[in-house]
């Protein structure tokens, strides 16, 4: 993970559970005064003891080490609140439709925010017969190049990766398709409204 279970976090946790040091202590059969320790930062837990501890605290251990409890309100599942991740890393992309903490690579993700097309990157849409082809203009170097473009439906998504020095194009079929999303892998996430 990028950083490690502060005691900030594991106190704020444990008061809300309204749970003494000692009741807590008991569940992961430290002392007292590890917990204290702990919570006043002059010691941190064990790894051993990160996935009890995060069960004690009734947490899941990517919650406990990003320090926010993960509550999804959308309760009515709609596809058009979609969230996207991708990993600097290895280049993965999560989709989520919710609240949720994504992790890959040993890194917790930020749910990536599209922005608006600039004059560098601009999306062309052209119906042909029941598809939209879509066409980026965008240099496909090994360097800088778009690497997904996705059609988010009010029923579901598709994604098409794209590859450096490949086309920058794809094909989506029309049906229910609200807006395209395409990323950037140096200027992030764009955000095209079908009209």
């Amino acid at each position: 993970m990028n950083q490690y279970v502060t005691g900030a976090i594991i106190r704020r946790l444990r008061e809300s559970k309204n749970m003494t040091q000692q009741q807590l202590a008991d569940k992961l059969n430290v002392s007292d005064k590890a917990i204290s320790k702990w919570e006043t930062s002059r010691g941190y837990p064990d790894i051993s003891l990160v996935e009890p501890l995060a069960y004690a605290l009734g947490v899941s251990i990517i919650e406990l080490f990003s320090g926010e409890n993960v509550v999804n309100t959308n309760k009515s599942f709609n596809m058009l609140r979609m969230k996207f991740y991708v990993c600097p890393i290895c280049g993965n992309i999560i989709c989520s439709t919710g609240e949720t903490v994504v992790s890959c690579c040993g890194i917790v993700l930020p749910a990536l925010e599209p922005e608006t097309e600039d004059d560098n990157h601009h999306m062309s849409i052209e119906k042909v017969e029941d598809e939209y082809y879509i066409t980026i203009q965008h240099d496909m170097s090994k360097k800088h190049y778009i690497s997904f473009v996705a059609a988010v439906k009010d029923d579901g998504y598709e994604i098409k990766k794209l590859y450096a020095e490949g086309n920058a194009e794809a094909r989506f079929k029309i049906s229910r398709t609200k807006y395209f999303l395409y990323y950037c892998n140096m200027h992030g996430l764009f955000k095209v409204l079908v009209r």
